[in-house]
């Protein structure tokens, strides 16, 4: 079993119990740190909400001092797919005892991802018993198996939360051609999903995509506060 998850947490702008928790998880090579401001930036507008953004559990290969969620070697064409899979049940584990920490229900719960992270997010996310509140995936990519069965791939998916994808458009790490690819895959499983695509940005989030992502949990925060913590 893997090392339990941990990372920088910021309680609820408001005060008292958190109405929603949103998780954070990072890319490859950054750590918990390196998400975290965005939820600082986003306490305004989401100010019951209860933020944490857990270190990868694995040291990076390629940067010394930071994390990663699997191993990377750009080699081997269907690593992405091992790596989520192996990877999840840490990542599970946190979720649950994160949500049972605060005393919230699994509907309660926001994931936002940065790249790696993104691939984290979708996967998992799609996958629990009961659907998250939203996702969203920040230059990123919905990890399939090669040569995917659609009809068993289908089958794994048991939860469909909106999900916002946000990419630049002179993205070279993860091109943004993987947003569309994303947008067609999380379509055709019947995910209901928004996108922005940001003009100018390489692998990383302006402000503008920074907003669009802040506005879209808000929106969805804003339909659950009757029910969430009643």
């Amino acid at each position: 079993m893997a090392a339990d998850l941990d990372g920088p947490r910021l309680e609820p702008r408001a005060g008292g119990a958190a109405r929603q928790l949103v998780v954070f998880l990072h890319g490859y090579g950054a750590d918990g740190n390196d998400l975290i401001d965005v939820g600082r930036a986003w306490q305004e507008q989401l100010p019951q909400a209860a933020f944490v953004s857990p270190h990868a559990p694995e040291p990076c290969g390629a940067a010394p001092t930071g994390r990663q969620w699997f191993a990377l070697t750009m080699r081997e064409p269907g690593e992405r797919w091992v790596g989520v899979n192996k990877a999840a049940p840490a990542l599970e584990r946190f979720l649950d005892a994160e949500l049972k920490r605060r005393n919230l229900p699994a509907s309660a719960l926001a994931l936002v991802g940065f790249s790696q992270g993104t691939m984290m997010a979708l996967h998992v996310g799609l996958r629990r018993a009961s659907a998250p509140l939203a996702i969203v995936g920040f230059s990123g990519m919905l990890v399939v198996p090669q040569d995917a069965d659609p009809e068993k791939f289908a089958a794994e998916i048991r939860s469909r939360p909106p999900v916002l994808l946000v990419h630049g458009d002179r993205d070279d790490l993860i091109p943004v051609q993987a947003l569309f690819h994303a947008m067609n895959g999380l379509a055709s499983l019947e995910v209901p999903v928004e996108w922005h695509i940001s003009a100018g940005i390489g692998h990383g989030i302006d402000q503008e995509g920074l907003r669009q992502g802040g506005e879209f949990l808000a929106r969805r925060m804003a339909g659950t506060r009757s029910v969430v913590g009643s």
